[in-house]
């Protein structure tokens, strides 16, 4: 009995070991694919100076230490501790547009940054050599074959022998000439591709205090990315590695969705427009507005299962945050109302929608809008930044000649002209 004891004591040990070690890769794995998101969100006080003034779609680091923007043309990064640009990519034509960086997002949870990339197709036509099949079927023709018969011929009573035969030659039927198949000859066939090509790029950032340079990663080709067309939302769901994206060219409008192992597929219907998007946090499911015709709707969409939230016409989606899908009521350029549902694993059909706040905030095309890590929705724009936070409304009057909220809402980033370049101040967002 004791024997058998210490085997079990000693058995009960090893497991306990193996779960430990499981358990710590386990979490070390996590870490590594979920990085864990602050508690609180990052907050710098700072001033820097950035050469040049025609600055456009500034977007500041989850760590608030570097600067994306967009300078005639070119994408750089701009390192806010060290006052230095980093980084820079260049468009490959200065005349077209609809080339270089189309549009760029830093990943909420790490300094890292995505961004498209697009560039003229140099072989947009090839030629291409077709071999016609080849024929199974051989024809020939052989010359008559011989066989040999055995006839009984006339006695001849003076000089042959009366049992002697004699053999005679008959031809056999002559077979019917087939003429050969002549083969066809090889053709020259044209092949077009799509004559832009999009490129997705991910931008890792080392710590602001290092020296090393940014690790600039080529991901994937978007191959049925539409030629000239612009992108208009995009959205990212980090948790399940999804990214939608509107494209719009004069012709078309797509809602594409790239997933984590690069597989690209259009979930858009036909002839629908979409305004505004948010994507779950927590299960990848994709908020939107849609329009088809006179119809509008919000709608849920996983994979290509939709499922209709609100069907009232002044319903827009304004965000999604720690389980709570937001959505604003909109009459006559106002946001008069702010909705939520629960953001569920398997989304039902017209789900019930508790009013969170009633009031007025001016809502135009010249506003944006986010909501913050703690829940506070704000609307604002180069002025003003109108702050909900638990049903409580807060005006905060901005200073600088354009302004900027990190998708956090935790920092005001003030630009200002200043000669030649633009004088950049960070500070706390008081939302409360």
């Amino acid at each position: 009995m004791k024997k058998l004891r210490t085997i079990l004591v000693w058995t009960l040990v090893s497991l306990l070991l193996q779960f430990g070690a499981y358990s710590f890769l386990n979490n070390q794995v996590q870490k590594v694919m979920a990085p864990t998101v602050a508690s609180e969100p990052i907050t710098r006080q700072l001033q820097a100076t950035i050469p040049g003034t025609d600055l456009t779609d500034i977007q500041i680091s989850y760590a608030k230490d570097y600067l994306a923007y967009l300078e005639n043309g070119t994408f750089k990064v701009f390192n806010l501790k060290k006052n230095t640009v980093v980084f820079e990519k260049k468009s490959p034509s200065v005349d077209d547009q609809t080339y270089g960086v189309l549009t760029y997002q830093w990943l909420p949870d790490r300094n890292t940054l995505l961004y498209f990339y697009a560039k003229k197709n140099p072989d947009p036509v090839t030629y291409v050599t077709v071999y016609p099949p080849k024929s199974t079927s051989q024809t020939s023709t052989q010359a008559p074959a011989k066989t040999s018969v055995q006839t009984q011929t006339p006695v001849e009573p003076k000089t042959e022998d009366p049992n002697q035969k004699s053999v005679v030659e008959v031809p056999k039927e002559v077979p019917k000439e087939v003429p050969k198949e002549v083969p066809a000859a090889p053709r020259i066939e044209k092949r077009y591709g799509n004559p832009q090509i999009t490129e997705l790029y991910s931008l890792e950032l080392p710590d602001s205090d290092e020296d090393a340079a940014p690790v600039d990663r080529f991901n994937q080709t978007i191959d049925n990315f539409p030629a000239g067309g612009k992108i208009e939302e995009w959205v990212v769901s980090t948790f399940t590695n999804l990214m939608y994206l509107t494209v719009k060219n004069e012709s078309t409008e797509l809602l594409m969705e790239i997933d984590v192992m690069k597989n690209v597929r259009t979930l858009s219907k036909s002839g629908e427009t979409i305004d505004n998007m948010a994507a779950s946090d927590r299960y990848g499911t994709l908020y939107l507005d849609s329009n088809v015709g006179a119809t509008h709707q919000v709608i849920a969409l996983d994979g290509t299962k939709r499922q209709i939230i609100s069907q009232n016409s002044n319903d827009r989606i304004l965000g999604i945050r720690d389980g709570n899908v937001y959505i604003g009521e909109v009459e006559n350029n106002e946001l008069v109302k702010i909705k939520t549902t629960a953001d569920l694993a398997e989304v039902k059909t017209n789900p019930a929608l508790k009013t969170e706040w009633e009031g007025s905030i001016p809502f135009n095309q010249d506003v944006r809008t986010l909501i913050g890590a703690k829940g506070q929705m704000i609307v604002y724009n180069h002025q003003t930044a109108d702050i909900v936070t638990a049903g409580q409304l807060k005006e905060v009057n901005l200073h600088g000649d354009e302004n900027y909220v990190s998708v956090d809402g935790a920092e005001l980033i003030q630009l200002t002209k200043n000669g030649s370049s633009t004088l950049a101040e960070l500070q706390p967002l008081k939302s409360s």
